[in-house]
């Protein structure tokens, strides 16, 4: 496997010469481009270098680290149902930074994700003239298609309005690149960024379809992650019928874990896993890796401080019949202190009976999560991205937005609840805003930590409201805010300086 993941990054380039530096996505030891796409196997290791881009360390820094970066610092610091100690992070945990364009934060999901389409562009420009069986072609070319849709979803999301305060698609979003130039181009609207996703992911579908190739590993693209990628884009777009349809779609085949996969640490994939980057000894980010910011038993300092914890209040929600709730330290009989949450030594102890795999010198919180696991040391796993119960939460959601029977939705709910057995004592008659509710909050604990949190708080143009210890809460002073829908831009990451350095043409009506 090592060598046929990392050998891939041999093949990850941009074909342009171009003195916009920062658009530059080339590794050092990149291959010539003829031999790149002088045959489909070559090409395929191009499309596996996509994958191995969302666990790479970027920018020079050890906390920009592909995909889970996104998860951990703009998905789970910035939401309310996720709590770390780190009051001198507030700027990134209160959402400060996101109209400073000069910020490293507010430009690395725009550099991240550029450069995966940017080498997603070549591989859809070149890849219909190499040598090879044209099954192959069509199944690499709808690959490419469906990153450079997932790509844009997220940027979308980061650096566009929520759909809501969109003028029904008017404002503007981000740079819609589209082939091998890097040059000047004019931002588009968020409703043009939504179409050009779904044409995407209408070519892709249609290509996977055509081709009838079938991937090998869940860290490859095929149909059902487009289905997924689809659903979500539609969810986020208020488009609740294709959001439902694709949703639906995307499931089909993953069944929901059972209760013992649930509880296995969420680092290797599952019946239910759609899609995840890989993960294993032979290919990790050591101290920089997702595992190694939130996995429980992780040797690294960022989880032996300070572990990672759910709301205090949310907790408080969770019925004592659901397993999601043993999946967190439950402090009840015992003591922690008020500010900081730090376990006392009893509290300690009990956790370490539950979890003996713990760090011997890892400080214990009340609240701490043991969902997620690392499966080597530091923080070795694998990455999920789609799971089908997002998925049936999708259809859900897009469900009642719709209007149809409450009994639809209801049904749902069970099926991801009881019929499971993540609760076997559930049971729902709840309409209206109430039955909304529940959807949200099933969302909120079913999703924990997968990051989430603040993109769902913005899609619903929700409030934050952060609960100070003091006030019975989980959040020291420093992080116990409220934030507002219309607050810090509407939650929107402005366009980073550097793009404004090197594109003129971005500030065009």
């Amino acid at each position: 496997m090592k060598k046929y993941i990392l050998g891939a990054l041999l093949f990850v380039v941009i074909f342009t010469a171009c003195k916009k530096s920062y658009l530059e996505t080339a590794p050092s030891d990149a291959a010539n481009p003829e031999t790149v796409f002088q045959n489909t196997r070559n090409v395929e290791s191009a499309v596996n270098g996509l994958a191995k881009m969302m666990t790479m360390q970027y920018l020079e820094s050890q906390g920009f680290n592909g995909e889970g970066t996104i998860k951990m610092f703009y998905g789970n610091y910035p939401g309310a149902d996720f709590y770390v100690n780190l009051t001198g992070w507030a700027p990134i945990i209160n959402a400060t930074y996101n109209q400073l364009s000069t910020s490293i934060y507010d430009y690395y999901p725009w550099y991240y994700y550029y450069k995966i389409i940017g080498n997603a562009n070549t591989i859809i420009a070149k890849v219909d003239n190499v040598e090879g069986v044209e099954a192959d072609k069509q199944f690499l070319k709808a690959q490419a298609l469906s990153y450079r849709a997932y790509c844009y979803m997220m940027l979308v999301q980061l650096y566009g309005h929520r759909w809501s305060d969109s003028q029904n698609g008017a404002t503007k979003a981000v740079v819609l690149r589209l082939d091998q130039s890097t040059g000047d181009i004019p931002v588009s609207t968020l409703g043009d960024s939504y179409n050009q996703i779904y044409k995407d992911l209408d070519d892709a579908i249609a290509l996977y379809e055509s081709s009838k190739n079938v991937r090998g590993r869940n860290f490859e693209m095929d149909k059902s992650v487009a289905y997924a990628i689809y659903a979500r884009a539609a969810l986020n777009k208020q488009d609740y019928p294709n959001a439902e349809k694709y949703a639906k779609m995307a499931r089909t085949g993953y069944a929901l874990m059972s209760n013992t996969e649930y509880k296995n640490g969420f680092s290797n994939p599952t019946s239910e896993w759609i899609w995840s980057s890989y993960g294993a000894s032979d290919e990790t980010l050591y101290f920089y890796s997702f595992l190694a910011y939130i996995g429980y038993n992780s040797t690294a300092g960022a989880v032996r401080t300070t572990p990672k914890c759910i709301n205090k209040i949310l907790f408080g929600k969770i019925p004592t019949s659901d397993i999601r709730k043993s999946l967190f330290l439950n402090p009840a009989g015992y003591t922690y202190t008020n500010g900081t949450g730090v376990a006392s030594s009893a509290l300690a102890a009990y956790g370490r009976t539950l979890y003996p795999d713990l760090q011997s010198n890892a400080t214990l919180y009340a609240f701490m999560q043991f969902k997620f696991k690392a499966n080597d040391m530091p923080g070795v796993g694998h990455l999920v991205h789609f799971r089908s119960s997002e998925m049936l939460l999708i259809e859900a959601e897009a469900k009642y937005f719709q209007n149809k029977a409450a009994t639809e939705v209801q049904a749902l709910l069970i099926e991801l609840n009881k019929t499971t057995g993540r609760d076997p004592d559930y049971a729902i008659s709840k309409t209206g805003t109430e039955l909304l509710d529940e959807i949200k909050f099933y969302r909120s604990i079913e999703l924990w930590g997968e990051g989430f949190d603040w993109f769902d708080l913005k899609r619903w143009g929700a409030t934050i409201t952060r609960v100070s210890t003091a006030q019975g809460g989980s959040f020291p002073a420093a992080l116990a805010v409220t934030i507002k829908p219309e607050d810090n831009n509407k939650w929107t990451w402005v366009i980073p300086n550097r793009e404004f350095d090197y594109n003129t043409r971005i500030n065009e009506q």
